[in-house]
């Protein structure tokens, strides 16, 4: 019995202590606390302002968003070693830096995947030719780039979905933009029946087509060919140039061409055929009447 009692005499002596120690920290615990949250708020303003002062120097989005993103960390991680130093816990904190270097290969080790998304994430921001905004083609996905953040990619489509692609993907695959250049070719593939004018059709096609898209005369001009004599017409393709920064733009573009096309042939009595298939017996068909 003695034993229990002087182990129950220490344990609550020990709680004691514990309650008194928590009791003469509360002040520096509430300081503390209110250190974290201003560095928050803090951590938000200084977001919000650094990319308001590096957009005037910086025309790019991705890099004002990751610098100010950047400074935030920094703030925040400034209040924690502020939060911790009123605490009184310096030696923790002293143990945490002297241990970064061990854990710091560990955890990049396990964390490869991770690190490669941050570095291409930070590339990204730096990318002249891919900005926010932009309308891009990659990866087997089209659409507007959302957001470059330091560990993914995000795109919405023409659907209006989100797409979210990790950054690596993006560094090592391909990657089209069409907002680089202010003018695209269309290409319009269509065929006419064999018993047309071909040069009718082409000077037809040509001037239709000029008549609806200016075209530069220097470096930019219509350009008809017939590629291929098919089953069931004479194949030719026609290719133009037009504005276009985007695939609606790009789509606009060949819909109003077709359009034109398909009503100047009309005017002009230039058939379009349907596909045809003839069918070739080589034996001789007897007719069967339904009373036999």
């Amino acid at each position: 019995m003695d034993k229990i009692t002087e182990s129950l005499n220490n344990l609550s002596t020990k709680l004691w202590g514990w309650v008194e120690a928590f009791i003469r920290n509360l002040p520096n615990l509430a300081v503390a606390i209110l250190v974290l949250v201003i560095a928050y708020f803090v951590s938000r303003l200084v977001n919000k302002y650094s990319q308001k002062v590096v957009k005037k120097y910086v025309p790019q989005k991705s890099i004002t968003k990751l610098i100010g993103r950047a400074l935030a960390v920094i703030v925040v991680l400034v209040g924690l070693f502020l939060a911790l130093g009123v605490l009184n816990l310096d030696k923790t904190l002293n143990t945490l830096i002297a241990g970064a270097g061990v854990s710091g290969l560990v955890i990049g080790l396990a964390l490869q995947g991770a690190l490669a998304n941050g570095i291409a994430g930070i590339i990204l921001s730096f990318r002249k030719r891919v900005n926010i905004g932009d309308w891009i083609e990659t990866s087997g996905y089209t659409g507007y780039v959302e957001d470059i953040k330091l560990n993914n990619f995000s795109l919405r489509e023409p659907d209006n979905n989100i797409v979210i692609i990790p950054n690596k993907t993006i560094t090592d695959n391909p990657l089209k933009n069409y907002s680089i250049t202010d003018r695209a070719r269309i290409v319009i593939e269509c065929g006419v029946g064999y018993e047309s004018d071909l040069e009718m059709v082409e000077k037809l096609t040509k001037e239709t087509i000029n008549n609806t898209f200016a075209q530069d005369g220097s470096n930019e001009e219509v350009e008809f060919f017939y590629t291929a004599f098919g089953g069931s017409s004479i194949d030719f393709v026609c290719r133009y140039w037009v504005d276009c920064q985007n695939g609606k733009e790009k789509l606009t573009a060949k819909h109003k061409g077709m359009l034109a096309i398909k009503k100047a042939f009309d005017a002009n009595d230039v058939n379009i055929p349907f596909p045809i298939r003839t069918l070739q017996f080589d034996n001789k068909l007897s007719m069967v009447k339904e009373s036999e």
